[in-house]
């Protein structure tokens, strides 16, 4: 009997302990009313697209047979489509040995429950011999954003990027397939002064039209927020040309920056579409931590985590709220695997499906994985590491 007791206490004084060193490494979560969340990671489904070796392709630029998501297939753009859920994702070949020297195209998946996805087999959106090809070869299409207008025309914003200058490009299309290039979004404002400086990541307005999320006007005209160190704004007339916001000296207005000591010392990247709510405008965003004392130090240096910032709807350029830690960071093997191995879980998708907001993103730099936020049963937002 004694022993007995001996061994129960020595169960539970170890329970105790585990439960304790467990509390002291990860410290629980809490969103502001305004933000989104938290997302949760579907048991067993992650990641949701991984490259494939198999899938060939013949590359008009070479006129041959090419690998195009052999080597990693990752940062994606989502949207709904006649009942299902479209994932675009970038997808790179193995024609290079690192990060930027590969080339990259844009691929097409679709799914009945936003969960599991069947693949075309080959992208929808690549270098060609057309009017981008200066643009976008040899480095090709990368990082996509997606949206749709009311009378159904889908609008994409990507990397062009041909190994010298990444600009951002937009495309148009009825179906998700066959796109319609644009060229770069900046050249027909201030003499084409920021069409040729490294510009990325746009995420146009949105917000939700019954069960629809749809491109919105602010103040009259489409607004979007792009960047990827700072964050800037641009508007536009017909979601073509884009006119970017500048500042009383005639350069590029600064909305949200880089802060010190935070998850993204580093970088601020946008990520999927913004979207309208009734408190404000929230930018869903990439966070880069900085590697040396100016970064997070409950964070991998390097790494991306995703964060929040809510903007005035009166007045979009005026940031009134913003998370101080992520909601999502990297902590599943595969979002710490790969091509970036300092741990990266990269937003640009989200989606309105079934009455839950699916969010899409790149693992890594090497996979997609999915987070769904059902608003009837919130999920808690990632933990936050304690040191």
């Amino acid at each position: 009997m004694n022993k007995g007791i001996t061994t129960l206490a020595a169960v539970l004084t170890c329970l105790f302990f585990f439960n304790f060193s467990f509390a002291q490494t990860n410290a629980q979560n809490t969103l502001p009313k305004w933000a989104f969340g938290g997302f949760q990671r579907p048991a067993h489904i992650n990641p949701i697209i991984s490259p494939l070796a198999g899938s060939r392709f013949l590359d008009p630029m070479s006129n041959k047979q090419v690998g195009w998501e052999a080597f990693y297939t990752f940062n994606p753009a989502a949207t709904v489509k006649n009942g299902k859920v479209v994932v675009l994702y970038r997808s790179e070949d193995m024609t290079g040995d690192s990060i930027g020297t590969r080339t990259s195209r844009i691929g097409y998946a679709e799914s009945t429950d936003g969960l599991n996805f069947k693949r075309s087999g080959k992208p929808v959106v690549y270098p060609g011999n057309d009017s981008q090809k200066e643009f976008e070869w040899p480095g090709g299409c990368e990082d996509p954003r997606v949206a749709v207008t009311e009378n159904g025309t889908y609008v994409m914003f990507y990397t062009q990027w041909n190994r010298k200058v990444p600009r951002l490009g937009v495309a148009t299309s009825k179906d998700l397939v066959t796109w319609v290039k644009h060229g770069p979004i900046f050249r027909k404002f201030y003499n084409g002064k920021f069409a040729n400086i490294p510009n990325k990541s746009a995420s146009i307005v949105t917000r939700l039209k019954g069960n629809r999320i749809v491109i919105a006007k602010v103040n009259g005209k489409y607004w979007m927020y792009w960047g990827e160190l700072h964050v800037f704004a641009a508007t536009s007339t017909n979601l073509v040309d884009w006119k970017p916001l500048t500042d009383g000296k005639g350069e590029l207005k600064w909305l949200i920056s880089p802060r010190k000591n935070y998850f993204d010392s580093d970088l601020t990247e946008c990520g999927p579409p913004a979207l309208i709510t009734k408190n404000g405008i929230i930018l869903f965003y990439n966070g880069k931590n900085h590697p040396g004392d100016g970064g997070d130090k409950r964070f991998n240096g390097n790494s991306y985590c995703a964060g929040q910032v809510l903007f005035s709807l009166k007045d979009p350029t005026k940031a009134i709220g913003r998370l101080s830690v992520p909601f999502l960071r990297p902590m599943e093997p595969f979002e710490k695997s790969g091509q970036y191995v300092n741990g990266t879980v990269f937003i640009e998708g989200l989606t309105y499906f079934k009455d839950k907001w699916f969010l899409y993103y790149g693992c890594a730099d090497s996979k997609v994985g999915v987070a769904v936020f059902d608003p009837h049963k919130p999920a808690p937002p990632d933990p936050v590491p304690v040191l």
